[in-house]
């Protein structure tokens, strides 16, 4: 057997051949699927991103639409809130109202004897203290006396039992009072009933 040429090293070696089996590709297919030439084509492209932009759109919208209905919500909330607040403020406040009205009389019983002469000085004392702290006390949950010596007739307050028509005092002076008005916090409890003058 004779020396093989060619061999790297120059020894006596049979030479390795290596046969490479080529194939023609198949050549490529002109048609591929919709969604791939959809997204390889510009106008493929511009058609995602408009489909993009468009669900953009709905998203926001649909976000503005129940950011404004929480919006709203909350407003009716605090309205409510402040509403119910407001209420139990005026409740709270005004509570012992009916009370105090029904406590007026004995005010003016205390106020008929105090105006009684009396030859017992030690009990026209206690009428007069028992009346003033009664006074008080009401005075403390918020009662005022409505004031009539040296007034002018005021219809929102006063309440005119008697005219008398006199050229010795001011026309709608109040002249004398019949019975004490009071305001309880604000808001009238009762009116003042006053003796009026009128010019003649």
């Amino acid at each position: 057997m004779g020396i093989l040429r060619g061999s790297p090293t120059g020894r006596n070696r049979p030479a390795k051949l290596r046969v490479v089996e080529t194939q023609n590709p198949e050549p490529a297919s002109s048609e591929q699927p919709d969604d791939i030439v959809a997204i390889d084509t510009p106008e493929g492209q511009l058609a995602r991103l408009a489909e993009v932009a468009a669900e953009r759109d709905r998203l926001a919208a649909e976000t503005a639409e129940l950011r404004d209905r929480l919006l709203r919500a909350r407003a009716e909330f605090d309205n409510a809130r402040r509403r119910v607040e407001r209420d139990r403020t005026d409740f709270l406040q005004f509570a012992s109202m009916d009370m105090v009205k029904e406590i007026l009389p004995i005010l003016d019983d205390f106020e008929r004897a105090l105006k009684v002469e009396t030859a017992d000085r030690d009990y026209a004392k206690g009428v007069e203290l028992i009346y003033g702290r009664l006074f008080e006390t009401l005075r403390k949950l918020g009662l005022e006396a409505i004031q009539t010596e040296g007034r002018e007739f005021d219809p929102n307050i006063h309440q005119a039992v008697e005219r008398v028509e006199t050229d010795d005092a001011p026309d709608q002076a109040i002249l004398g009072e019949f019975q004490r008005g009071y305001i309880f916090k604000g808001r009238l409890l009762r009116p003042a009933m006053v003796k009026v003058a009128v010019r003649a």
